[in-house]
């Protein structure tokens, strides 16, 4: 856009006129639609002329942007074309707005669909920066990376016989992102070596699941779910059913939530409504009508009523929050852990061009108590501290019984050698305190409740 169309553009506005555009077209059963549906990209039609006229832009704010424009075009250091300056300027715009509404590109957009979908081309491999260094926190089963050997606290220090630079690592991590079938070299420094390895590798579609499941003990399950994606609430059913195929009805489960960053609303839904039979799970509220909808739980709990604690923490977000509260709000789950991190909007993508799109926050969102956890977060039932176990403690073998003593009466009952059991606990304890915390209190709260045969599952 040039500079003069641009000043046009501005008075325009100014004047109070606006582009014309197709109507939004009518919602169709707009109370029953599917959260996937939830504020679609037609329902942002711009405002009538008439009630934009009382809202329009100050004139002497159109006169300040284009006299910033023109100086940044005629005097900036480094020339910037007129098209960078207006992205720019759409970021900043929404950037003004909230920390979550933002201007998608077209790399954006594709980093967007990977990961709600949790599908990728590479090496099946998650790095962090850490230290001025690409380091591997851990690799996929079954992924290249995986087979190739690649290990939890690797260091990656060359890709295709480049060293990577530690102020360029976000050009690296994406590197080793790229079309199934092609080749990538890396130079691999394992954590107890002294000097790097090669290794070749060949991407491939790797596919990132956000749920997984084990038992803890006979009885109780343990549920992780990393983040929510579209095939989320599908995966949480048939991991939960084959556990039950397996090991029989399950006395309880513990909900993992910590660090989870949130993703679609749909998942959120999808699977706070596999544990609750009835009852709201969440609603929303915005400026806009179609913005204003509300999700209800159906008939069926895949754990028939056993008891949960979800485990969450500070950086348990978004629509893990939707979870958290949808369970604690209908009495379904205990919470334990840390204060979430308080997202309590939602975001739509409404799309602009083929490869363009505008993430926009519109409506906020409200747990079945018609509670907005925006920026307060949802307190846990049971508070626990980042605290860890100790492995400095007693040898098991030093505890005394009553059968160590000398000449001590026998009993009616065989003495049971707890000792794997007791091992395993104390295991678990040292690996996460959390969890053994929250498999305790579970194992309180199954006390109460008879062993079910039959198990509802919601298919």
């Amino acid at each position: 856009m040039s500079f003069r169309r641009l000043i046009l553009v501005l008075l325009l506005m100014c004047s109070g006129l606006a582009w014309a555009a197709p109507p939004a077209a009518p919602a169709k059963n707009s109370a029953a639609q599917s959260p996937a549906q939830a504020t679609p990209p037609d329902v942002v039609a711009p405002a009538p002329a008439s009630s934009a006229s009382s809202d329009v832009p100050d004139l002497a704010d159109i006169r300040a942007f284009t006299r910033v424009y023109a100086m940044v075009k005629q005097a900036y250091v480094d020339k910037v074309d007129d098209k960078t300056l207006m992205r720019a300027a759409i970021r900043g715009m929404l950037a003004g707005l909230d920390p979550h509404s933002d201007y998608l590109d077209e790399s954006d957009l594709k980093d967007l669909t990977e990961d709600t979908t949790g599908a990728y081309s590479g090496l099946g491999i998650e790095v962090a920066q850490l230290n001025d260094q690409l380091r591997i926190i851990s690799p996929i089963d079954g992924t290249p990376a995986a087979r190739a050997g690649i290990k939890p606290g690797d260091v990656i220090v060359s890709i295709n016989g480049k060293m990577v630079q530690p102020d360029a690592l976000d050009a690296a991590v994406k590197q080793l992102r790229g079309a199934p079938g092609s080749k990538i070299t890396l130079g691999i420094l394992h954590a107890d070596a002294k000097a790097p390895v090669t290794i070749s590798l060949t991407r491939e579609r790797i596919h990132i699941a956000s749920v997984r499941t084990r038992m803890l003990e006979p009885g109780y399950a343990y549920i992780r779910i990393s983040q929510f994606q579209e095939d989320t609430a599908g995966d949480l059913d048939k991991q939960i059913d084959a556990l039950q195929r397996k090991s029989g009805p399950l006395r309880g489960a513990v909900l993992d939530l910590r660090s989870n960053p949130g993703g679609l609303l749909t998942a959120a839904v999808g699977v706070s409504d596999a544990f609750l039979d009835s009852g709201t799970i969440v609603t929303t509220k915005g400026r806009l009508k179609q913005a204003d909808l509300d999700f209800s739980a159906t008939p069926g709990d895949v754990l028939n009523g056993a008891p949960m604690v979800v485990l969450v923490d500070n950086g348990t977000a978004s629509a893990a929050e939707i979870v958290a509260g949808a369970l604690k709000d209908n009495h379904r789950a205990l919470l334990m852990g840390q204060r979430t991190f308080g997202k309590g909007s939602v975001q739509t993508i409404l799309p602009l061009t083929d490869d363009t799109a505008l993430k926009l926050t519109t409506a906020r969102y409200y747990t079945p108590d018609g509670t907005s956890i925006q920026a307060s977060g949802i307190t846990p039932d049971i508070a626990l501290g980042n605290l860890s176990v100790s492995t400095q403690a007693t040898e098991l073998d030093d505890d005394e019984h009553e059968s160590d003593l000398p000449n001590h009466l026998v009993g009616n009952s065989p003495i049971k050698d707890d000792t794997a059991a007791t091992s395993d606990a104390g295991k678990l304890a040292v690996d996460d305190y959390a969890l053994s915390e929250a498999l305790h209190v579970l194992k309180g709260l199954a006390l109460a409740r008879p062993v079910h045969s039959v198990n509802t599952v919601k298919r």
